[in-house]
């Protein structure tokens, strides 16, 4: 199977629910494993980067207000079929639709507090990762 690697973003909910611990376990569960992970602040230039695509919907400007508000937590993580495996677990962006047994089925709690983020194919996985990591942050699995 082929190995990808892809990048996870566990947003402020995530950290001041004190859900980061359970979360990398979960994917570490799943045979992924870490190549980089870091504890940042998202100011607004790279939240508005990283959110280019919705910036027309009338949404983006709560979006931007809550990844800003307070730490994330970044990573890279590598395995077989690593973007379709987290993809998964997360589970439906609107908690109320995801499935139990997924992240945001579990422990999401709305619309815009839903824990996680990962990339949807490899081609964004790329450049999240180039975006929020330098290449010798990257550790080889």
């Amino acid at each position: 199977m082929e190995q990808q690697r892809t990048f996870v973003l566990l947003k402020p909910d995530a950290v001041e629910r004190r859900l980061v611990g359970e979360l990398v376990q979960r994917l570490e569960q799943k045979d992924l494993d870490l190549v980089a992970l870091k504890l940042m602040r998202v100011d607004k230039a790279l939240a508005e980067r990283h959110y280019a695509e919705h910036r027309e919907k009338p949404f983006f400007k709560e979006l931007i207000g809550f990844i800003t508000r307070g730490p994330v937590v970044a990573m890279v993580v590598e395995g077989p079929q690593a973007i379709t495996v987290v993809r998964q677990m997360m589970g439906a962006t609107n908690p109320f639709q995801a499935t139990a047994g997924t992240i945001r089925g579990d422990l999401g709690l709305d619309l815009t507090a839903n824990l996680i983020h990962g990339s949807d194919s490899p081609e964004s996985a790329k450049k999240e990762i180039e975006r929020f990591f330098q290449a010798e942050e990257l550790i080889a699995a």
